[in-house]
């Protein structure tokens, strides 16, 4: 017998004709059911009264519970049967099929083959109810959804050099109308400008953002309550926006610009050739206004420009009168030089602050550095990778005088010490080979400790012997010779000749 699975319209159609004299042959050639089937029907009508005219046809439930029977059960039992609890216990800790099988092999002795496990576990999904949804519904001028995706490659405006791009959408959720913008990166400060560059597309604000968990957006992704990066909260306090971040891995809650972003890539990207980055945003706007704007969206059944601008352009919030400065905020920790570092550039800090956390504030022109809520430092905002910003109040004692000691503070603090001082730093700044900066540092330094006098004396000392040297000076003073008479090289020699000769010794000295 078929096993074709009949609808209650077609035993109350075969009843009718039935009540009417058609016999089993007729009803099998109009094709509403076989003759084995019909005379099946025909005795069960007979049996329960239902062909005769003068009284009503059964309702659909009644056929169902006659014709429609109970299910078959299963004529084999499968080998997991045994292990259906332990089974169900892993399908609901998400554990696969493969893994599922490999633990039963290796810990019950399973002999059977994976085929086995495939059927259970399509079984047990069969049997749960089904997942449902709903359609999310919005105002006008209520939300818009943004999101990133993967763009073409466009050449480099110098090198040439192929450049990977994303691009980003932002759709509002009524009239579907969108913004798009192709960008190098995912930056913080990418991600603000294009939305301040979204809403003056629009000529308004909506009340709502709907986003992913980007890091430039959210820094901690949370069901009930996410993170959000402390520039982009700045930047919704600004403009008025609430920002609605989807729960983690839930991209459903923003199916709009899931769509959006779907369309640019394949009907935007493909077939299109771009100079460098600046063409293609010139194409990508062109684009969004006389193609993506004028098509009938496959949704609203309707053109998202004039949807836009016939309802929904009115109703979103308007520009602020002045916009709000975009300013990204980062952690930054303070080096061993009192600066800290942002986008290689580095800016100072003062030196008390050595090796603690603090924030920093890059706004289009200025760096501000906090210590929790206090501000510690301002600087110009660095053009270039690698320079420095340094503020000499920040740096330590020492290291400010060492900077401040220059060639011409070294010669200005020797005259004041006296004319021997001046002749030993002149003549250490006139070496041809070394840098002696630090040695005439050091030098006026001693007159801290020693005196200007001593010291005056002690430089005498040197230069007289031909050797103004820092070792030299220290030397003499820590020994107390320049409290003693000078007595120079040549008198020395003079001395030596008039008591018998240069090469002349004592004989008791040479037998000794």
């Amino acid at each position: 017998m078929s096993k074709r699975r009949f609808e209650m319209y077609q035993y109350r159609q075969a009843l009718l004709r039935m009540r009417q004299g058609d016999s089993d042959r007729v009803i099998a050639r109009a094709r509403v059911m076989g003759r084995p089937k019909a005379g099946a029907v025909r005795e069960v009508a007979i049996e329960r009264g239902w062909l005769d005219p003068a009284t009503p046809l059964p309702d659909d439930e009644a056929l169902a519970s006659v014709f429609a029977g109970t299910p078959r059960a299963p004529t084999c039992v499968s080998t997991l049967e045994p292990y259906r609890t332990q089974i169900e216990r892993w399908l609901q800790a998400g554990t696969q099929g493969t893994t599922i099988h490999a633990a039963l092999c290796r810990n019950h002795g399973y002999a059977g083959s994976y085929s086995a496990v495939r059927r259970f576990v399509q079984a047990h999904a069969a049997s749960l109810p089904p997942a449902t949804t709903m359609r999310l519904d919005f105002a006008p001028g209520d939300a818009v959804q943004v999101d990133f995706g993967s763009g073409p490659l466009v050449p480099h405006p110098r090198t040439g050099q192929a450049l990977k791009t994303w691009i980003f959408v932002m759709t509002l959720c009524w009239s579907r109308h969108q913004y798009a913008e192709m960008v190098l990166d995912q930056t913080v400060a990418t991600w603000l400008g294009c939305h301040r560059r979204a809403f003056e597309w629009f000529g308004g604000v909506p009340a709502r953002i709907i986003i992913d968990n980007p890091k430039c957006a959210i820094t901690r992704a949370c069901y009930a309550d996410p993170t959000v990066q402390r520039a982009y909260a700045e930047c919704a306090e600004g403009y008025g926006f609430k920002i609605s971040a989807c729960p983690p891995r839930d991209p459903q809650k923003k199916g709009i610009v899931e769509s959006g972003v779907k369309y640019v890539k394949r009907s935007f990207v493909p077939t299109r050739e771009f100079r460098d980055l600046a063409d293609g945003n010139r194409q990508l706007h062109g684009w969004v206004l006389e193609q993506a704007g004028v098509r009938c969206h496959g949704t609203t059944r309707e053109q998202p420009l004039q949807r836009f601008a016939d309802t929904e352009k009115s109703l979103l919030q308007p520009l602020p009168d002045v916009p709000p400065e975009l300013s990204v905020w980062a952690k930054v920790r303070v080096h061993s030089d009192a600066h800290v570092q942002f986008e290689k550039a580095l800016y100072s800090v003062p030196f008390r602050l050595l090796g603690q956390l603090l924030w920093l504030k890059a706004g289009s022109a200025t760096v501000w550095v906090f210590q929790d809520h206090q501000l510690v430092a301002t600087h110009p905002r660095a053009t270039a990778s690698g320079q420095r910003s340094t503020v000499r109040d920040h740096l330590p004692p020492a290291a400010l005088a060492w900077s401040m000691a220059d060639p011409q503070y070294c010669l200005a603090a020797a005259e004041r010490i006296g004319v021997h001082c001046r002749r030993v730093i002149e003549a250490l700044f006139a070496d041809r080979v070394l840098d002696n900066l630090r040695s005439a540092q050091g030098v006026i330094g001693l007159a801290k400790k020693h005196g200007n006098a001593r010291l005056e004396a002690a430089c005498e000392r040197a230069i007289a012997f031909a050797d103004p040297r820092y070792r030299t000076i220290k030397t003499i003073l820590n020994r107390g010779l320049d409290q003693q008479a000078l007595t120079t090289a040549a008198d020395a020699e003079v001395d030596l000749y008039r008591r018998g000769g240069r090469f002349c010794r004592d004989v008791s000295k040479l037998l000794h």
